[in-house]
């Protein structure tokens, strides 16, 4: 899946000249958190989201700094702080380096760059021009979409626990060694012991994301590792359906 089978193709950008105000009242009107900006040729030149306007003048958040820490960034920093904070048009509080990707590049780089740029929307450009964004919230529809739409294969039970055993394996955290899986037609039973009571859920998730699964029952046993004392699974309720 590419970033052009999922972006949303008409996008609300604003100019370099525009004022705050505006950009704050496109933002507001559309629900959005953050907009594309354009030069005068409708390429792109930056973005401006709703944390470039979390300091301001206007509001008294504006940034103190003690004089020593000043003296230390020097007056190039403290006068860009300064532009940020009292400028008034969106060319000059805006990002001017916005992540950016193309029609043709995948959704997993996509969510890469998200993650590492710690950005929540990417704008997708064919050469300078902004054709689409994705943000978060297309990742989130195509994620909805495909959980909806995903059927769990028919399995047997010795596959299944094949596949859960697999799983397990890969996974640093698991404590294979001490786990008994018991698979009875689609239902799981976990029995043995975690010495890390988060152990517990990842262990269940791992097994509900292999197809076939029905139920989870658990009863494992926790043991502190320092001291050796152990406590019971939880009281015994009917086993959890797993969603599909």
């Amino acid at each position: 899946m590419r970033a052009a089978d999922i972006m949303t193709p008409r996008v609300v950008t604003i100019s370099t000249e525009a004022s705050i105000a505006e950009a704050i009242r496109l933002m507001l009107q559309n629900r959005i958190s953050g907009l594309p900006v354009v030069d005068a040729a409708g390429n792109l030149a930056g973005i401006v989201t709703e944390g470039d306007f979390l300091r301001r003048a206007e509001d008294n958040t504006q940034k103190r700094r003690a004089h020593w820490l000043e003296f230390i960034l020097g007056p190039g920093r403290l006068a860009t702080d300064y532009v940020r904070t009292h400028g008034r048009q969106v060319g000059e509080v805006m990002s001017r380096t916005p992540v950016t990707a193309d029609e043709n590049t995948p959704v997993e780089k996509i969510v890469g760059l998200m993650e590492s740029k710690r950005v929540k929307r990417i704008p997708i450009v064919r050469g300078n021009k902004v054709v689409g964004i994705v943000s978060r919230a297309n990742l989130l529809h195509v994620l909805g979409h495909l959980a909806a739409t995903a059927k769990p294969t028919s399995q047997g039970d010795s596959d299944i626990r094949a596949k859960i055993v697999a799983e397990l394996d890969k996974q640093p955290w698991a404590p294979i060694a001490g786990i008994n899986i018991i698979v009875q037609n689609g239902e799981v039973e976990l029995k043995g012991a975690i010495f890390d009571e988060r152990q517990r859920q990842a262990l269940k998730v791992a097994v509900e994301n292999v197809p076939g699964v029905k139920a989870v029952r658990d009863h494992m046993i926790w043991i502190e590792p320092i001291s050796g004392t152990t406590l019971e699974p939880p009281a015994e309720t009917p086993p959890a359906a797993v969603a599909r």
